[in-house]
């Protein structure tokens, strides 16, 4: 080009902006590789402008979207608290909820528990597991919700989950008999009971062998570690209009406790 104009030159650093973006998290569409731009560069860009470039420039997430059908219905066993109230969810730690997941890394087997607050999506708690069956990553993450739970929640807790074998034990339940944590759980079979989970874990395993470079990994404990920073403090979430967790957080007056 000779010559080029300024909205040809702008365009061309936009292009080398949105390019960087996706090389350093593959598995975002436009939507997040705008709003992490508008986060971390102050640069304002309207998601069609983004789109065209990323259209134009054969920029496209990695990740597949993850969709739950609902199964046919089950008998109730346990009391769910929450049924379709997830959107009415007000302030910190007033849903509670946590489901594990699993991948092979290397040959070994891990197991990844995570508690979600489904107000504002944060991760806070979770543990870690490498071999299969191995509770501890169930009591580890709770623990960080319980000590969390003692500096800054005073109203009542839901902790929500599934009917799997750890949450269902008396020694699971026992840690939290002292604490104003009421119990909900999904029916059996029934993921769609956890919207909050399983929207999220797909996203998040998609984040860490993609972004993270998770099948790599020679340390996952380290890695995992930072992944929970990077997504509570980094991660634009769709969920919370493209802000992060902490951010949503601290922006509505709400203390962060680590």
């Amino acid at each position: 080009m000779i010559n080029p104009s300024l909205k040809a030159l702008s365009r061309q650093d936009d292009i080398k902006l949105i390019k960087e973006v996706h090389k350093n998290h593959p598995s975002w569409g436009y939507r997040k590789i705008n709003a992490f731009i508008k986060n971390k560069y102050s640069k304002e860009f309207t998601s069609n402008y983004v789109h065209q470039i990323c259209k134009y420039e054969n920029i496209r997430s990695q990740g597949k979207h993850y969709q739950w059908k609902k199964p046919g219905e089950e008998q109730y066993k346990f009391n769910n608290l929450i049924w379709n109230g997830w959107k009415y969810l007000t302030r910190p730690f007033e849903v509670i909820v946590s489901d594990m997941t699993s991948f092979w890394v290397k040959g070994i087997f891990y197991e990844l528990t995570l508690y979600f607050d489904a107000w504002n999506k944060e991760i806070v708690g979770y543990g870690l597991a490498s071999r299969k069956g191995d509770s501890n990553s169930y009591f580890d993450g709770l623990k960080q919700v319980l000590n969390k739970i003692k500096d800054q929640a005073t109203d009542l807790v839901i902790l929500h989950t599934d009917q799997g074998s750890v949450y269902t034990s008396k020694s699971y339940n026992d840690l939290i008999k002292d604490y104003n944590i009421s119990r909900s759980m999904s029916r059996a079979g029934t993921p769609t009971d956890n919207p909050v989970n399983e929207s999220l874990n797909g996203w998040i395993k998609e984040e860490l062998v993609i972004d993270f470079k998770l099948n790599q990994s020679n340390n996952v404990p380290k890695l995992i570690k930072e992944y929970i920073f990077y997504y509570n403090n980094v991660r634009p979430s769709y969920a919370l209009n493209y802000k992060t967790p902490i951010q949503l957080k601290l922006e509505l007056g709400f203390e962060v406790f680590y």
